[in-house]
């Protein structure tokens, strides 16, 4: 059975660059799930069987953070590893977010070989 994945973020391209990188890795993936923030990512964890999610920070409406701090509330973040996918540079704000529990951080733009071992290292 393979693996069901969200990714979230405002941009539709990017959206459709982390499903192709997944798709030309060698991960069983079974079903793609999208969101274009926050809110709409946590709508989409209540409804669906998610093993993973890509998540972008900086998105209108509900940002990556605060979409994190939700997750973490409803002690998803022991169970759904989140990758964040991203162009934040700051130090802190990276820091801040692996002690809040996020599986990874990559930054944008990312190369697909990265990508590919960050995913299988926290599925497997």
């Amino acid at each position: 059975m393979g693996y069901n994945v969200l990714i979230v973020d405002n941009s539709v391209i990017i959206r459709k660059m982390v499903a192709k990188t997944l798709g030309i890795s060698d991960l069983d993936i079974s079903g793609y799930y999208y969101a274009e923030n926050g809110r709409q990512a946590l709508e989409q964890l209540d409804e669906n069987w998610i093993d993973i999610v890509f998540a972008d920070i900086n998105m209108p409406v509900m940002n990556g953070i605060e979409m994190i701090e939700e997750m973490n509330k409803k002690d998803l973040l022991t169970t759904i590893p989140v990758v964040v996918i991203s162009t934040e540079r700051s130090r802190e704000r990276i820091d801040r977010l692996k002690s809040m529990g996020i599986g990874a951080y990559l930054q944008k733009p990312f190369v697909p070989e990265e990508f590919a071992r960050v995913v299988k290292d926290l599925l497997q």
